[in-house]
């Protein structure tokens, strides 16, 4: 989706989405990287922690009771208020009944020009949980933490069938015609890297639209996608417009792909301690 400075206008357009996508069948439905609000990263302006909600609270309270009338699992990827000064970039995963089954923080916490989340955000101290959801078990990890391999792992290693990123990615307007593809499209094969090394489905949720000054901002280069677990595109997203994605993921792939490329048999467990090190 793209997002509007107000709260209320985006919980109101994610709400009539979700009742869209189940009308299509969908059953696990993960909205973008704190839909609430624009990407409010841009800057560091104290003001905007009172964006910030308790988790659970006012919006998991509204979705919760969407999902249990649809019976749909929704991810809401939200900005977290834990305690006075203590903030993160929290996904809640609430259950086809209503359930909070429980919370993701991002653990991975970038800093650079226009996304300035080491301001706002504390890194998540709740490792990579596996949801039980009522359609499956899942995983979730949102935006930076779609680089790291070692991520991705976990979630898998926990058992997820599906890894969701919900993400707010874009291009600087200035880098847009230089380097905007060969960014997006380092992005997109990381990801499919990540589905075919662990054997799993990937299903990455971004924005769209320009935030920010006319001049200057991010433009979001949307493009949401899911891959299936040898890395095969099986939707995606248009880079300019909204759009809901619906794809279909069978465990039994999962099974049927990793008896062939059992790349989880075959580690080398007792030589990857090093990898724990900052530096060798």
């Amino acid at each position: 989706m793209s997002a509007e400075k107000d709260p209320n206008h985006n919980i109101a357009k994610a709400e009539w989405r979700i009742r869209e996508a189940t009308a299509r069948g969908a059953q696990i439905i993960c909205l973008q990287e704190l839909f609430r609000s624009h990407y409010f990263c841009l800057e560091e302006n104290p003001e905007l922690f009172a964006l910030a909600e308790p988790v659970p609270g006012q919006t998991t309270e509204i979705l919760s009771r969407l999902a249990r009338d649809l019976r749909a699992v929704i991810i809401a990827p939200l900005f977290e208020r834990r305690a006075p000064g203590l903030y993160h970039n929290t996904a809640a995963v609430i259950d086809a009944d209503g359930t909070l089954l429980g919370l993701y923080r991002k653990m991975h916490i970038p800093d650079d020009p226009l996304y300035y989340e080491k301001f706002y955000f504390t890194p998540g101290d709740l490792g990579v949980p596996r949801f039980d959801t009522r359609y499956g078990p899942i995983a979730v990890l949102i935006c930076w933490d779609q680089w790291y391999p070692e991520a991705a792992r976990l979630a898998s290693l926990s058992g997820a069938n599906v890894i969701f990123y919900p993400t707010a990615i874009g291009w600087h307007p200035s880098e847009k015609s230089t380097q905007g593809q060969t960014q997006r499209d380092a992005w997109v094969t990381i990801q499919r890297g990540h589905a075919i090394a662990n054997g799993v489905y990937v299903a990455t949720v971004n924005r769209v639209g320009h935030e920010g000054p006319a001049n200057g901002g991010l433009d979001f280069w949307g493009s949401s996608f899911v891959v299936d677990p040898l890395g095969a595109v099986m939707g995606e997203a248009p880079e300019d417009r909204e759009e809901i994605l619906i794809a279909e993921c069978d465990p039994r792939r999962i099974e049927e792909v990793r008896r062939n490329w059992p790349f989880l048999r075959d580690r080398r467990i007792d030589v990857y301690e090093p990898i724990l090190k900052r530096w060798l």
